[in-house]
């Protein structure tokens, strides 16, 4: 009996991805340390942008929790330290004051100053005091110093309020350079921010940085026209025949230009500084810059010496 036999329709072959080739499935991951010099990666920052949101508010509350006073912390500390500036530069040493009462005048630097020494103290510290997380899970390192930095804001904004207030008792207008306070606060949190990756990748390394915080502030404190006005340092200065310029020199650090251009936009003490922003805002970027790559060239050392 013959049968009769169908050939067998031809199967197409099988098409193997890359995945299949290299001997891999979808449920392997492989994760490669990042090499090079690299900024912020901010799709991976877009994809934790919750985990984000919850450390500023994480910062927040810590800051606040079981505190009698509570937010009016943020507003104790530079109203004190008005007063204080008042009492010692204001009336004993007879520190100019650009021909506006010294406590509006202080007070005016205060805000952003508080602001920017508190985001950087607690962005340096930000690493050190989470090593259990850097250990056990990953996220994007970079969020624990810059949750710091926009925690802040919100007693930056609370101090501002009194400062509103203080114009308003002695009378004070603001110009039009009123319009600039968006960049300066901008270059505010820049600042803190670039300065901040620095010595937070530092502190993880070198604990001596934490503690030598409270020295470091201070003396910037005292770098920064808080408690005197920027118009004591002269533009030119002559020695042996050479010519400096110090005012050019100081203006490098960026929170002079900020100071100085909340006074001049608040309470009409000077013209719109531009030179000092200008040079600040140069400063400010470079230590941005290379704070960040600085960070991330040091990210994949600090689960092992945390």
């Amino acid at each position: 009996m013959s049968t009769l036999t169908e050939p067998l329709a031809e199967q197409p072959p099988v098409k193997q991805d890359a995945a299949t080739e290299t001997g891999l499935t979808d449920y392997e991951l492989i994760i490669q340390p990042r090499s090079g010099w690299q900024l912020i990666d901010w799709k991976e920052f877009y994809e934790y942008r919750d985990l984000f949101r919850f450390l500023i508010w994480r910062s927040i509350k810590v800051q606040y929790a079981q505190s009698t006073l509570g937010i009016g912390w943020a507003v104790i500390q530079p109203l004190f330290s008005m007063v204080i500036f008042t009492i010692v530069f204001g009336k004993l040493a007879n520190v100019d004051s650009d021909g506006v009462p010294y406590a509006v005048f202080s007070f005016a630097a205060l805000v952003p100053w508080t602001y920017f020494s508190n985001a950087l103290t607690e962005g340096t510290n930000s690493l050190v005091g989470n090593t259990n997380m850097l250990s056990k899970v990953y996220f994007p390192r970079m969020m624990l110093p810059l949750s710091a930095v926009f925690a802040k804001l919100i007693d930056f904004t609370i101090s501002g309020t009194i400062l509103a207030a203080l114009m308003v008792y002695y009378g004070s207008v603001p110009t039009w350079g009123i319009l600039l306070l968006p960049y300066l606060v901008g270059l505010m949190i820049l600042t803190a921010a670039g300065i901040g990756m620095w010595l937070t990748a530092l502190a993880v390394q070198y604990r001596d940085i934490k503690f030598a915080m409270n020295f470091v502030v201070q003396l910037l404190m005292y770098c920064t026209p808080v408690v005197y006005a920027a118009s004591l340092i002269p533009w030119t200065y002559e020695w042996q025949g050479y010519v400096f310029y110090p005012r050019l020199l100081y203006a490098l650090n960026p929170m002079v230009g900020v100071i100085e251009g909340f006074r001049s936009a608040l309470l009409g003490t000077n013209p719109m500084p531009w030179g000092l922003i200008g040079v600040g805002t140069l400063s400010a970027s470079i230590l941005a810059v290379t704070g960040c790559l600085f960070f991330r060239k040091k990210e994949r050392l600090f689960a092992d010496v945390a």
